[in-house]
Order: C-alpha cells, then structure tokens, then sequence
C-alpha cells in the first residue's frame, strides 16, 4: 500500500476496489504531462452530426411508434430487460447528501420514485424487470440501508471504484489533517464494476439482453417500452438519448475526423462553437448485454476540484466515451411534458421549480 496510508483509508480502498498499480502508472503520467487539461482535449477535425445522424423517438401517432412500444413491451414481458440506475454521486449542492436518498417530490426519494415507475410498469405488464444500483464509497452503506428501511425490494448493488486526488505536481493529495482523499472516479467504472460484481453474471443467468442506465436524479429517465423497441428494432448494441438543446452546454455527439461518437464538454476544441451541435447528452444510455462485457479504452480525463480551498486533481472516466467503439443509435426524445426524459436536478433551485413537472410526470400512465 502507498506509503504514509492511514488504516482507515487503507481499509476503504480494499473494500472499494483501488487498483495501486493502475494508481501509480496514472500518477506517474500527471506528474510528467502526459495528463493535464490539455491533454484532454480530442485531436483531429471536429464537426456537428449530420440531420440523418440523429434519430427521432416516434411520438404516440405517429408513424413507427406503435412498432417501438410493442416490441418493447415483447422484449420486457420476455424477461429481456433490466434497469442499471448511477447512485455513485454525493449531491454537494445540496449540503452534501446522498442524493438517491433526497425527497424529490410528495415524501418520495429519488430512488423510490425512479424504482417505483418500474415497480409500475412490471405489474401493467405481468413482467419482471430487475434493477441494479451502482454505488459508491460514499453512497454505498446509506444507499443499502435506505432500501432495507423502505422496503425497495432487492436491487442488485455494486459498487463503482475508488481513487486518491493529486496534487497538480502528481504528488498525492493530502487534507488539512494529513490524510489522502478519496474520491470515485466517474461512471467509466461501469463495465468493469458489472463483471468484477458478478452483477453481469446475474443478469445473463436471468436471460438479459438489454440494459438501460441512467442517473438516480433523473426521474425522467424511465424504463419505457417505445424506448427499449427502438433501440431493439435498431439492432445496433448501443442507444444514447439525446435532447434538444435550450441553452444547455456539456457532452455532445460530434463527427471526429468523420467518425460519429459522444464527446464530453472538456474534451471540445477551444473555440468550438457548441452551438452548432443541436443536441446534448442526457447521460441515458440502453446496452446489448454483450456490449457491457467488454474492456474499453476510456480516456482519462484531468478534472481540477478545489479541495480544501486548494486545487486538486481528479482522473475520471465517462461510460458513454463507448460511442467511439459500438455502433451507435442517436435517440433523439423529448425533454420535458408527461413523456419528458431528462429531468436533471443538480441544485434546490432545481428541485423545487421541477415540482409541477415531476408531479405530471410522475402521474402519467408507465404504458
């Protein structure tokens, strides 16, 4: 273990997967400039999707919707069908709570009522749909506890991995008592948290073919059957949605030198002008099964946090980087109404002008 390690911290990174070696090649990397913030930043020509690059969720009406929604709800009464929900964030703008566990609207958290909308839907449709819940260091204990009190069922939990802040020289990161900090670097720990589990190994057992994954905080983000039969009507092993943009800056789907792929916003060329791209990443995504059990070569992103009033640095992984080596389908689905699917809620300001929306959709019909 790294020299200097208190047991406390020692012990959390056993329990939440460090990898040292993995640490110090990293570490090493920072502290000779191949990791910085400009190495984050993608080489090669840059340029918004092309219209026929996107495809249009089909509304209730209109053509290919009925299409979607029946061979969804086919694919979900087969049992073909399971929910991953990201439960790994620490919600600093609220005080620093764990967000899943957050009242989000009428008494119920975050995670009843994303769980509870697939409750719904697996009693409309006499199916089972089993859900998953990636968790971190500092979301785990409460995140488990919580399920238990309330009775959420039996979600299968795993855990995202653990990392060590730097600082910008490469040396490690120490707080004001002298102790490392810790943090959980990003949702990229998807594919290999689900094997590690043996989550993955539990789903195919139970005869999964598709996985849909989303954030805890985004209610919007639900299981639907039209959703799930695009993405199988597709036959591609990806689907990411994404919304119009009003306003929104953030991960996008960009051509890269011609190749179609996600970009986050760090990762944008200075002086890109990200208004050219009409769309942007809700960080909802439906995998082929057999997409998730494969390993990924990821780009370490260098992210600057202040900690303790100092800079510190963070390398983070996202999921949705896969688009640069699947084929992709561009689901383009609406934002807001009864069949709105991107409700973030990142601030109390957020949470409390969403009231209203979150009511109405909650209360829609699940089919």
């Amino acid at each position: 273990m790294i020299e200097g390690i208190d047991r406390e911290t020692a012990a959390l990174l056993e329990s939440f997967g460090f990898d040292e070696e993995l640490f110090e090649t990293l570490r090493a990397r920072v502290a000779g400039g191949e990791l910085s913030p400009e190495t984050n930043v993608v080489r090669g020509t840059v340029e918004p999707p092309r219209p026929d690059d996107l495809t249009q969720l089909a509304e209730p009406g209109r053509p290919g919707h009925d299409e979607a929604r029946e061979a969804g709800i086919e694919a979900l009464r087969r049992g073909e069908v399971a929910q991953v929900v990201l439960a790994g964030g620490m919600a600093t703008r609220f005080g620093g709570v764990v967000k899943a566990v957050l009242e989000a609207v009428d008494g119920l958290s975050f995670l009843e009522a994303k769980l509870g909308r697939t409750r719904e839907l697996e009693r409309a449709l006499d199916a089972t749909i089993p859900a998953a819940l990636m968790t971190s260091f500092a979301t785990d204990e409460v995140i488990r506890a919580f399920v238990a009190e309330r009775g959420l069922g039996e979600p299968l939990v795993f855990n995202q991995f653990v990392s060590l802040r730097l600082e910008p020289s490469g040396d490690l990161f120490r707080d004001r008592g002298s102790r490392p900090s810790p943090y959980a670097p990003g949702h990229g720990d998807l594919f290999e948290a689900l094997r590690r589990s043996g989550v993955l190994d539990t789903l195919r057992g139970r005869g999964i073919r598709v996985v849909t994954v989303s954030n805890v905080d985004n209610l919007g983000a639900r299981v639907d059957p039209a959703v799930v039969g695009s993405h199988v009507l597709a036959g591609r092993p990806l689907t990411v949605e994404v919304a119009r943009k009003e306003g929104d800056v953030g991960g996008a789907p960009v051509r890269v030198d011609g190749q179609l792929q996600l970009l986050e916003g760090p990762r944008f060329p200075p002086g890109f002008d990200q208004s050219l791209t009409p769309v942007f990443n809700t960080n909802t995504a439906l995998f082929d099964l057999d997409a998730l059990d494969r390993e990924y070569d990821l780009t370490w992103l260098y992210v600057e946090k202040t900690t303790d009033g100092r800079a510190a640095v963070q390398l983070e992984r996202v999921y949705h980087e896969v688009t640069r080596f699947l084929e992709t389908t561009y689901l383009e689905v609406p934002r807001s109404g009864p069949r709105g699917r991107f409700f973030p809620i990142k601030t109390p300001e957020d949470l409390e002008r969403s009231q209203d929306g979150l009511r109405e959709l909650l209360a829609a019909p699940v089919l």
